[in-house]
This record gives C-alpha cells, structure tokens and sequence, in this order.
C-alpha cells in the first residue's frame, strides 16, 4: 500500500481545526485518534510500529474534540462523523 494524505477536521471545545496527515488508510476511528493526537490528549508513537492505545469517540469527546470529518487530500468531500468505524459513504459538506 501506498501512503496518502488525509485531511482532518475537527473542533476543539468549539474552535475548528484542521491537520493534514499521511497514512496507509484512514477510518472513522483513526480519524478521532488522530484528531485528539493533534490536540493534544492522544499519544503519537515514536517508531512506526510501537503499539500505543487508540483514543476512542467517547474519550476525545471528554475532552472536548467534536465533529470529526475525513476525507483524501485534493477531495472536497468529507467523511461523515458517525458512530460506525469504516463507513466509506461520503456526505454532502
């Protein structure tokens, strides 16, 4: 597989924010991990496959990170937030 970049958007305790990222694939759940990476709550690993624990929906939600979208770099779709962890439908922005 080849990399690919990934934007990420995301509010923090309301205020948008956004990060692009480079990875193998990209879920739902990933997405909420790395938005709460880049905000500051979740842990980056140092080597690429030291094993750290994902930050959940529920947990980046304590901490104020809300509205978790996705989508390819170069696409104007996002990925929708929902509570399933590798829907592939896009949503309308």
């Amino acid at each position: 597989m080849n990399p690919q970049l990934y934007v990420i958007e995301y509010r923090l305790h309301g205020k948008p924010a956004t990060f692009i990222i480079r990875l193998e694939k990209m879920d739902n759940a990933l997405a909420w991990h790395w938005a709460s990476c880049d905000a500051g709550v979740g842990i980056i690993p140092k080597f690429g496959r030291q094993q750290v624990r994902q930050v959940s929906k529920p947990m980046a939600e304590r901490y104020g990170i809300t509205e978790v979208k996705w989508r390819l770099a170069g696409q104007r779709t996002a990925r929708a937030d929902s509570d399933a962890t590798t829907s592939s439908e896009s949503a309308e922005p």
